[in-house]
């Protein structure tokens, strides 16, 4: 069981670092502007989709863990959310550009343009319904946080408090394992350099900020309500999806029956994992299957980036990923019987 255990606690931990960082990013900048920027966002739903979007089509699940996030704090509305989801193609992404370059600038050209129509339809029917005035943020009006005051640094250190203490410590860890390849990227590319930038940016808000930001803010609302049970919700996703995929097998795919390749194309996009839809990005890369289905796959799949959301809300995961369904059949079944 070790070799199911690590790996999955392993994966389960990067992502929940990056929602940590995430979401510390969002607060501190929330607080510093006194929700300005949070309520602008809001107030915009068409600037909600084409942020989404933008962020959704940035290869890996970064991007989606981004509006997960905003999502999760009431600064983006399902449309976002919807948009983002369809225009993500997680760690696929990457795959697909080294496969085949040309036609995967395509294809995220095709996604972007899908989200953001689909995003503008969802918009008309949920608008009504989306959640107004309040963000996921705790917010005190009367008072005013000054998250960063040089003097205060040393003294709240010497009286530490064990909130500071947990924070600093689970901080070092998280940065110690990020550096050593114990968790994250073994290589030092673009990824392993954010990841340990989002560390080193965590350390220094959990050193600077006040007594009242680092408890209120940070320990109470994001580490005991939100992360810990994203931590919980993801790891045991992954250790399911270890099972079913140690179990899937795709084989006997028939060029001859397209519809029905179009159909398990949809039913495997539903996983929220990064590996699965990768056959059909090898089958594409091979001309052993149509442009349409592969863009089919890729409007339902989302890497990684919904696990978040399943720890949030169980009911808004699965809406997101019924609309996404039925796009992405949609859209598969117009484009094959163009001939795509």
């Amino acid at each position: 069981m070790i070799e199911v255990f690590v790996p999955t606690l392993k994966q389960a931990l990067i992502i929940t670092a990056f929602v940590l960082f995430m979401m510390v990013v969002i607060d501190y900048i929330n607080v510093q502007s006194k929700n300005l920027w949070a309520n602008k966002l809001q107030r915009s739903p068409i600037l909600q989709i084409i942020v989404a979007a933008i962020l959704g089509i940035t290869p890996g699940c970064l991007g989606a863990f981004t509006v997960v996030s905003l999502y999760s704090h009431r600064m983006m509305g399902v449309a976002g959310l919807v948009a983002a989801m369809i225009a993500t193609s997680g760690d696929e992404a990457f795959v697909m550009f080294a496969l085949f370059p040309e036609k995967a600038v395509l294809l995220q050209f095709v996604l972007l343009g899908i989200a953001i129509l689909t995003g503008f339809i969802v918009n008309l029917f949920a608008k009504k319904n989306e959640p107004a005035g309040t963000h996921g943020f705790v917010i005190h009006e009367h008072e005013k946080c000054k998250c960063f005051v040089k003097k205060d640094i040393i003294p709240q250190l010497k009286n530490i408090s064990f909130e500071r203490t947990v924070l600093l410590l689970f901080s070092a860890i998280l940065i110690i394992l990020l550096a050593t390849g114990i968790i994250g990227p073994n290589n030092w590319d673009w990824k392993k350099i954010i990841f340990l930038s989002g560390g080193l940016f965590l350390l220094f808000v959990f050193i600077t900020t006040p007594e009242h930001f680092l408890k209120e803010h940070l320990y109470n609302h994001i580490i005991k309500k939100h992360l810990i049970r994203i931590f919980l919700w993801t790891w045991g996703a992954f250790v399911v999806l270890y099972f079913v995929q140690s179990n899937l097998e795709l084989s006997d795919l028939v060029k001859d029956n397209p519809h029905w390749i179009l159909f398990i194309a949809v039913l495997v996009g539903l996983i929220p994992e990064s590996g699965p839809h990768l056959l059909f990005a090898t089958l594409f890369s091979q001309n052993l299957l149509p442009f349409s289905i592969l863009i089919a796959n890729s409007i339902v799949q989302d890497g990684h980036g919904m696990l978040p959301l399943l720890a949030e809300s169980g009911k808004d995961f699965v809406k997101v990923k019924i609309i996404n369904m039925v796009v992405g059949l949609l859209v598969g079944f117009i484009l094959l019987q163009l001939g795509l």
